[in-house]
C-alpha cells in the first residue's frame, strides 16, 4: 500500500521499527541461546518497540479504511453492480483504549504475557510485522475463493482507490504501471479501467497484444514493439 506517498512520516517510522524490531530480536534470540537475559533492557526494547508499533497500526487502520471509501464503489461499478468489496485490516494486536496512552499500556501488558514465550522462541511473535490484509468479495476472502479475474479486478480497484486517494491528499495523480492486465479482464472490465485512467493518470502498459486495446486509447498513447531485446516507437 502507498502509505508513504500521502504520509511520508510512514515511511520514517517504518524505517525506525524495522530497526527496533531487529534489535529486539536479536536481544530475544541471545536470551534464548543463554537461557537468561537483562529485565531492563527487556523493558527499554519493548518500550520503544511498542511505541512506534503503535504509530504503525493507527496509521494502516485510518488509510486502510479511508482506501476502503474509494475502493468499493469503483469496484462495484467495474464488476457491472455484481460484487461487492469489503476490505479488512487484521492487525496481530487490536488498539485496545481510546487514546495512544492507553493503547501502548494495554500493549506492553499483553508483550508481557508472552515475554516467557518470545524468549523460548528467540523472536517477537506480535507487532505490524505480522499484520494482515485481506479483501473480500460477496463476502468470501477473494484470495481463497476468488476467480483469477476477481483477483485481477480487486487489485485494480485498490490501485485505482489509491490513485484517486493520493489526489485527493497531494493535488497529483501518481505514475501507474500496468504489468499484463488487460488480457485477464472481459472487455465491459477493461474499457472501464482505460477509462478511469485516460487523460488524468500517465499510465505505463505491458502487454502481449493489442488485439483488445479500443483503437480511442491506441490513438492517444504511444506504443513501443518489444523484440528480442530490440525497442521499436510505433
Amino acid at each position: 500500500m502507498e502509505i508513504g506517498q500521502i504520509q511520508p512520516v510512514y515511511l520514517h517510522d517504518l524505517s525506525q521499527y524495522q530497526r527496533i524490531l531487529q534489535q529486539r530480536n536479536h536481544f530475544l534470540k541471545q536470551a534464548q541461546i543463554k537461557r537468561k537475559h537483562d529485565s531492563t533492557m527487556w523493558q527499554i526494547l519493548t518500550e520503544q518497540f511498542i511505541e512506534v508499533a503503535v504509530k504503525l497500526t493507527k496509521r494502516r487502520a485510518d488509510f486502510i479504511e479511508r482506501l476502503e471509501q474509494f475502493a468499493v464503489p469503483i469496484h462495484f461499478e467495474i464488476s457491472r453492480e455484481l460484487e461487492n468489496l469489503k476490505l479488512e485490516y487484521r492487525p496481530s494486536v487490536e488498539l485496545e483504549g481510546s487514546n495512544a496512552a492507553e493503547w501502548q499500556a494495554n500493549l506492553y501488558k499483553k508483550m508481557e504475557s508472552i515475554a516467557q514465550r518470545e524468549i523460548d522462541r528467540g523472536v517477537t511473535l506480535i507487532g505490524p510485522h505480522r499484520d494482515d490484509l485481506f479483501f473480500y468479495v460477496n463476502d468470501q476472502n477473494v484470495q481463497v475463493f476468488g476467480s483469477q479475474g476477481q483477483q485481477r479486478t480487486t487489485a485494480l480497484s485498490v490501485k485505482l482507490a489509491e490513485i484517486d486517494l493520493i489526489f485527493e491528499e497531494t493535488g497529483e495523480y501518481p505514475v501507474l504501471l500496468l504489468d499484463d492486465v488487460l488480457s485477464e479482464l472481459d472487455d465491459f472490465r477493461q474499457s472501464h479501467l482505460l477509462a478511469a485512467i485516460q487523460g488524468k493518470v500517465q499510465t505505463f502498459v505491458t502487454t502481449t497484444s493489442i488485439d483488445g486495446i479500443d483503437h480511442a486509447t491506441l490513438n492517444d498513447a504511444t506504443t513501443f514493439w518489444v523484440e528480442k531485446g530490440t525497442v521499436t516507437k510505433r
